[in-house]
């Protein structure tokens, strides 16, 4: 990498169970209005916008044109859209500014899962001839996961309700899920309600800069030391679903293993998935997981990686870490997942 590129600020909402008095464009306004003004930047000043949202979570085509509205896309702005998490529309924007074609980036993410009935709408992210049809829905396909841990020897249900309620411990002030949380009855064996993540609706942005531009916007700008993005097989069959390969990969090429990190901002919306991370990461109990509560605190779909990220850019910013490790997720399983390692400058 020729430039050094960070993450200057980071912003999101409060996260609901349902924002029905609220249009997309609504839910996401204030937050890109707080991002720019952390930084004092307009959106004139920005030289390339990115997002991340799913058109099948609105239940119309092309749906994220109308979220523009509340960026401003006059006069024109160089802007692009991926239909995946925000992590991945972080990503593209970090490598449009490697190229040198812009020194700022606005990156923004948002979903409103309480409309329809999110298992039903994620079974599309299926093998369309062979999976799809059969209609297994998310939690589902996440307690197979679970109970091959178990039947490994992996983890069990107590230590998966204990990783529910250190995440749901935060005092992370825009976590849907807070506090004492009861785990509640079985959804689908092994897991239980508080083994799920919750159902709502949420926004976040950030902005990145390079260079100098950086460090005038910021006063300890989130350095993106390294970032890489893998995926497993489509089809479940021939994965160990205790294992994440592609998580590991990904983590090897940014950098993730040539030193400890100290903080550590996980994509794991159910509990179990938390065990496969941890081993593929290679993450002991020094490192501090998910502070800001993670997924089965607020778990926003399409949002809630690049909100990892965002997570662990502003504990540098605070001066709470140091060099931290941020991950998204996509897919069912663990299918598709990114690895960004931050850093900020020596204290």
């Amino acid at each position: 990498m020729t430039r050094e590129i960070a993450v200057v600020a980071f912003a999101q909402t409060d996260h609901r169970r349902s924002t029905d008095d609220l249009s997309e464009v609504e839910m996401l306004m204030p937050v890109l209005h707080e991002v720019l003004d952390r930084t004092g930047l307009r959106t004139a000043d920005i030289g390339f916008t990115c997002s991340g949202s799913s058109d099948y979570l609105a239940g119309r085509a092309f749906s994220f044109t109308l979220a523009l509205d509340g960026v401003g896309a006059w006069p024109p702005i160089s802007e692009s859209h991926v239909e995946m998490d925000g992590a991945w529309a972080l990503y593209e924007a970090w490598t449009k500014l490697l190229t040198g074609d812009a020194d700022t980036a606005l990156v923004y993410a948002y979903g409103k899962s309480s409309p329809g009935s999110l298992r039903d709408v994620l079974t599309r992210q299926l093998d369309p001839y062979y999976v799809a049809p059969l209609w297994p829905d998310s939690v589902a396909l996440a307690a197979l996961q679970a109970q091959a841990l178990i039947d490994a020897h992996e983890t069990d249900e107590p230590a998966l309700a204990a990783v529910a309620a250190r995440s749901r411990a935060t005092d992370n002030p825009h976590a849907q899920l807070r506090g004492p949380v009861p785990h509640g009855d079985y959804v689908v064996r092994p897991l239980r309600t508080g083994d799920c993540p919750p159902i709502g609706d949420g926004a976040a942005a950030v902005i990145l800069a390079a260079g100098d531009r950086a460090r005038e916007l910021c006063e300890r700008p989130a350095w993106i030391r390294g970032i890489d993005h893998r995926i497993e097989p489509h089809s479940l069959g021939v994965r160990d679903l205790t294992d994440s390969p592609s998580t590991r990969l990904a983590a090897e090429k940014a950098g993730a293993f040539e030193r400890p990190v100290d903080t550590a901002e996980l994509h794991a919306p159910f509990t179990a998935q938390e065990i496969v991370l941890r081993k593929a990461l290679r993450l002991d109990d020094t490192v501090r997981v998910n502070p800001s509560g993670g997924a089965p605190a607020a778990n926003p779909v399409m949002a809630a990686g690049l909100i990892r990220v965002g997570e662990a850019a502003a504990a540098i910013h605070r001066r709470e870490a140091d060099r931290a490790l941020a991950h998204a997720t996509s897919g069912p399983c663990l299918q598709q997942n990114l690895v960004a390692v931050l850093e900020g400058d020596p204290r």
